[in-house]
């Protein structure tokens, strides 16, 4: 789709979105979003310069269809994915790829920590239609052979500048922990829960020096305004129990993020902003206009946030709660979380689970938002239920393959698609069919008192 847009561009001496929308020009990108979002194409730019909405779009990811995250668009999910040092392969990783698709993930994350990682990533970039996102700071300790203190700010940037070549649309970078905000951890119950902001905490200690992806900021940001990657500034310090939400670890962190967003945008490089993972469901509407003051509205992406701690083996429902409540109040995107969550690397099976339950809560946010036409599929479902067009429910469903599996468990035959009832209620109970026998008249009401 974006190989000629891309090509024509290809002159130019900066070629990311943001400094196309800054110079007024709206973009094929910016127009084919707007399309998509039913928005005004002079808005996605305005949006898109103003820096509260992005579109991660990296030049050399040509097939990849454009997308936007922000306020002003529909609430988005993102869909982690990768191999561990104990499972998975390329094959494994593009079999998620393509249940991500099909099941309706706007991004994915590439968050593989074994095996041939740049073979993966350049067999998940090539099955993939979405933005793919990934983690630097895994690769490059990976290519430290996994000894931390090896880590040098050259062989990190070689890394990144290698990712961006292949396609990567976005990263997290875990610029915003500095060496100041140690104590500050030391009071929590789960310290450091993110495996980017531990691993920058063993740097920082073992050679007393402030976060490398701090000090090399700018250099960053040079391979990303050449590529166009864009950065998800990631939350080294959210929390990962219920007791750590909302301390002084987790929000001077996001200050920085604030201040590293406004750097970002003087190179004309997109941001968007990581949020909290574990949350009281009291809290959440307090962390997303935070992060709207201290972030500039720079679009926030969130992990859940999960709202227990208790739910091992659920924790795809929980953190859904806690999703939908953050969307509502101005989260742009939201990562996904799987039942295996705490507990396991996912399958393609855990994917779809992950992506369907913030598919929900992704729609129930948009609805909550009152964003014109969120509701028009629910209004259509509805119409389709009360006239039993089984079919036409089986269409609307965010898992259409799901809705005809259970109808048919215990109707499999083909007759009952036709049916006015289902296994539930049989054809003596059905509320939907009772209710229509009373507005045709088919009731006889002269035994009912007055």
């Amino acid at each position: 789709m974006r190989k000629a847009w891309v090509e024509k561009r290809k002159d130019d001496k900066v070629r990311t979105q943001m400094y196309y929308a800054k110079q007024g020009i709206i973009t094929e990108e910016m127009d084919y979003v707007a399309k998509v979002e039913n928005l005004d194409s002079e808005f996605v730019r305005s949006e898109v310069a103003r820096g509260r909405m992005i579109i991660p779009a990296n030049i050399n990811h040509v097939h990849q269809k454009p997308m936007a995250i922000g306020m002003g668009a529909t609430c988005k999910i993102n869909a982690n994915i990768g191999s561990s040092a104990v499972a998975s392969d390329a094959a494994g990783e593009v079999e998620k790829v393509k249940v991500c698709q099909k099941y309706g993930a706007d991004t994915i994350m590439d968050l593989s920590t074994g095996g041939d990682l740049d073979m993966i990533r350049e067999e998940v970039i090539k099955h993939a239609e979405v933005p793919i996102g990934t983690v630097p700071m895994y690769q490059i300790l990976h290519d430290c052979n996994n000894k931390i203190e090896d880590l040098t700010i050259d062989a990190m940037l070689e890394v990144i500048e290698r990712q961006a070549k292949q396609g990567v649309s976005y990263f997290t970078i875990h610029a915003g922990f500095l060496l100041r905000f140690m104590p500050m951890v030391a009071k929590r119950k789960m310290g450091i829960v993110s495996r980017g902001g531990s691993l920058m905490a063993a740097w920082m200690m073992h050679y007393h020096k402030e976060n490398p992806f701090y000090t090399a900021y700018d250099d960053i940001l040079d391979i990303c305004r050449k590529y166009d990657v864009s950065l998800s500034l990631g939350d080294s310090l959210r929390p990962g129990c219920l007791y750590d939400a909302s301390d002084d670890a987790q929000l001077n962190e996001l200050k920085v993020l604030g201040e590293l967003t406004l750097r970002a945008w003087e190179k004309d490089v997109q941001v968007m902003i990581e949020g909290p993972g574990h949350v009281p469901l009291n809290q959440i509407e307090r962390n997303m206009k935070l992060e709207r003051e201290y972030c500039h509205e720079a679009p926030f992406y969130i992990l859940g946030p999960l709202v227990t701690d208790i739910a091992a083996g659920y924790d795809h429902i929980s953190s859904a709660i806690g999703a939908a409540v953050g969307g509502w109040h101005g989260a742009s995107m939201l990562c996904y979380v799987t039942p295996k969550e705490h507990l396991g690397l996912p399958n393609a099976a855990d994917v779809r689970e992950g992506i369907i339950a913030y598919k929900i809560a992704a729609h129930a946010a948009d609805i909550a938002r009152g964003r014109k036409g969120a509701r028009d599929i629910d209004d259509a479902m509805s119409d389709a239920r009360y006239k039993f067009d089984w079919n036409k429910q089986f269409e609307l469903a965010l898992d259409p393959d799901r809705a005809r599996e259970y109808h048919d468990e215990t109707l499999p035959q083909d007759v009952f698609k036709e049916a006015e009832f289902c296994s539930m209620c049989g054809p003596k109970f059905c509320s939907y069919k009772i209710s229509q026998d009373i507005m045709e008249g088919n009731v006889d009401f002269s035994n009912v008192a007055s």
